[in-house]
């Protein structure tokens, strides 16, 4: 049965491309939004979330979720992390880039001691950070060498795709092998009522085993009450619940989902998002709202980061 996690990447930093982003930040400083983050932390562990998700480009975000796991002494959290990016933005909301790529063996080498250091044993799952078509990460033999012994370590190796051949790179990941065992256990991707196409490949990859965590499951905000898309609000208010509810729970439905991410950046917000689990709709709802991949990830790219 799909459970909801948190991601971290509007909680880490003061800029981010969700849908007036801006407006949740009330204190841009480093130890304003320390606060933000322990206050939305604290209410999705009262709530029962107990997967948490992060990145070294997310700013402070293994930083800040380090640190509350500590203050708290929580056991039993999950955390998965990635890596591959380095966050360039230098704190500020608006930079003329905010994160630079990187997916070479010596950029994971630099970057799992980071996160490994920070997160300790609570970090179960690492994955490599956005993989497109044109990720060396999908060829490199001894980058696939390390991630094995990784692997072999008891670490979960996944990786995160996007873009509109999701489908195609996550079908690549399940071939690729080392020691006569799959390398990667887990696969992130983007699923929404506007974006599907990832559906079937996800499928099989949950039923190879994987772990099948969601992200942007509101499409960046899209499919919040702020977002622009008034079916989604109009069948929200015929059900007599929210827009980011039934865009998740809708996530939920789908029978190849583990781990459904809530992007939320304040406490109400976590609220409402975590309402999905309690509403039964069909896997197949507003269905008509889907968009081809390429159109949808066109108009992704015009979002801005507040």
């Amino acid at each position: 049965m799909a459970t909801m996690g948190l991601g971290l990447a509007a909680l880490g930093r003061p800029g981010y491309m969700t849908v007036g982003h801006s407006e949740d930040v009330v204190d841009g400083s480093e130890a304003g939004m320390q606060r933000a983050a322990f206050e939305v932390l604290d209410e999705a562990w009262r709530l029962g979330v107990r997967h948490f998700d992060t990145a070294r480009s997310y700013g402070r975000g293994e930083a800040f979720l380090a640190a509350w796991l500590g203050a708290r002494g929580h056991r039993g959290a999950t955390v998965s992390s990635k890596w591959g990016y380095r966050y360039t933005a230098n704190w500020q909301r608006t930079a003329d880039v905010h994160e630079v790529k990187d997916h070479s063996l010596a950029h994971f080498e630099a970057q799992w001691a980071q996160s490994q250091q920070l997160l300790g044993e609570a970090l179960r799952v690492y994955q490599i950070h956005s993989v497109t078509p044109d990720s060396p990460a999908l060829v490199d033999a001894a980058l696939h060498d390390r991630l094995a012994r990784l692997r072999d370590a008891g670490v979960v190796v996944g990786a995160s795709v996007s873009g509109a051949r999701q489908a195609e790179l996550i079908d690549a990941l399940l071939r690729l092998e080392r020691g006569g065992a799959r390398l990667f256990g887990s696969v992130q991707a983007t699923w929404n009522v506007l974006e599907r196409s990832a559906g079937p490949a996800l499928q099989r990859a949950h039923d190879a085993g994987l772990l099948v965590i969601v992200k942007e499951g509101l499409a960046n905000g899209r499919l919040s009450a702020r977002g622009d898309v008034q079916p989604v609000k109009d069948e929200a208010a015929t059900l007599g619940t929210t827009p980011d509810a039934l865009a998740l729970a809708i996530v939920l439905a789908q029978p190849f989902v583990d781990v459904v991410l809530s992007g939320a950046a304040t406490v109400t917000q976590v609220g409402s998002n975590l309402t999905a689990r309690e509403l039964k709709v069909s896997p197949g709802s507003l269905v008509d709202l889907t968009l081809a991949p390429e159109t949808y990830w066109a108009q992704r790219a015009t979002l801005k980061w507040t």
